[in-house]
């Protein structure tokens, strides 16, 4: 290797050490793209409703200013009375459970087998169910390092969200002038997708919760608006946020009857299927189509590497990611690959000398000659 391109491995991995470094404030920095995209949609339909640029800014900063403040002072104050109890109900719940079925191993002998084998799941569920809860808790009682953390997002989002052309037009300067163009029209494409996903999220997240809310409600099981909550929030999570938000009830229920857990159980598992034939396919239409095993194992992988704010941003950077993928991986470099490879030969013989045309020329016709 020259040494031009050992400098440039050298920056190269200097680069990615660096990024590395700095991946939660990137992570951030998604997030307030995500949110100052939806919120310039917001405003672009006040400018649609007749009101100016200025005015449709005021009024949508305001409006969301309002829902914060009114989310923090109305509904964090009792979650985080009844998450606090939440952690320490959580594991009484899966004693019983446990206890539950040591009684159902003495009254049938036959299924003992099965029962034991139960036991012993439910022995090594309890402390990694207890481990996943206090890792939670903890995300959320660092409150400095939250509301710092919050503070960054929502100043990012109101530099992004004022003026963004600037930084669009930045970034496209990035790439070569042929391409600016190109770059634009994906961004573009990215912003539709995002918006598309954080829409149909929003309902989702909305409809879950409250639907989860009544029925725990009906049910009387304690602690229904943590639990709603819950629910609500981690369906943003698909495939993990659900399974997740199914323990509290059930290990609630668990301290009062063991027929009510299951009653939760069946309950949580029809709102998911309802979601999934009626919810889903209306609300999440303009979402971008996602197989299901590539979702879930890039959610675990984005969990192992950046923890539980990689585990919630997983999606829209794999819908980003994705739609940048197939438009300039597959579309501009593979889709005219094939095409290139068929029309090399006739340009190489275009490039040809005219002595070589000529001589090309004399074989073709010696070869006619003979022939005849």
């Amino acid at each position: 290797m020259k040494l031009g391109q050992w400098i440039g491995l050298l920056v190269l991995i200097t680069s990615v050490y660096i990024l590395w470094q700095i991946r939660q404030v990137l992570l951030l920095v998604f997030l307030a793209i995500i949110l100052a995209t939806a919120l310039h949609r917001v405003q672009q339909k006040f400018c649609q409703l007749g009101l100016k640029r200025n005015t449709a800014l005021t009024v949508t900063l305001c409006l969301t200013l309002t829902i914060i403040v009114g989310f923090f002072f109305l509904v964090v104050p009792p979650f985080v009375r009844e998450s606090a109890q939440l952690a320490e109900l959580v594991p009484e719940g899966l004693d019983q459970l446990q206890v539950w079925f040591n009684q159902l191993s003495q009254a049938l002998p036959g299924s003992v087998g099965d029962v034991r084998l139960l036991d012993r799941a439910t022995q090594q569920l309890q402390p990694l169910v207890g481990e996943l809860f206090n890792n939670f808790f903890a995300f959320f009682s660092n409150t400095l390092a939250i509301l710092l953390n919050l503070l960054l997002v929502l100043v990012l989002t109101v530099m992004l969200m004022v003026n963004p052309t600037p930084y669009r037009q930045g970034f496209v300067r990035l790439f070569p002038a042929f391409y600016r163009r190109r770059i634009d029209g994906i961004l573009s494409q990215s912003e539709q997708a995002l918006v598309g996903w954080l829409g149909g999220t929003l309902i989702n997240m909305v409809v879950i919760g409250s639907v989860s809310g009544i029925v725990l409600l009906v049910l009387g099981v304690r602690l229904v608006l943590a639990n709603a909550l819950l629910a609500g929030v981690l369906e943003a999570i698909p495939n993990i946020g659900p399974v997740i938000s199914l323990i509290p009830p059930i290990a609630i229920a668990l301290l009062d009857s063991p027929w009510k857990a299951i009653a939760v159980l069946v309950a949580y598992v029809v709102i998911q299927q309802l979601e999934q034939y009626l919810l889903v396919p209306t609300v999440m239409a303009k979402q971008v189509d996602l197989l299901p095993a590539f979702g879930l194992l890039s959610q675990l992988i984005f969990a192992i590497f950046f923890g539980f704010l990689g585990l919630l941003l997983a999606l829209p950077l794999v819908i980003v990611g994705r739609v940048w993928f197939y438009e300039i991986v597959i579309k501009d470099i593979l889709d005219h690959w094939g095409a290139q490879a068929d029309s090399q030969p006739d340009s190489n013989l275009n490039e040809l000398p005219l002595e070589t045309k000529q001589e090309e020329q004399e074989k073709a016709e010696g070869r006619r000659q003979t022939s005849a």
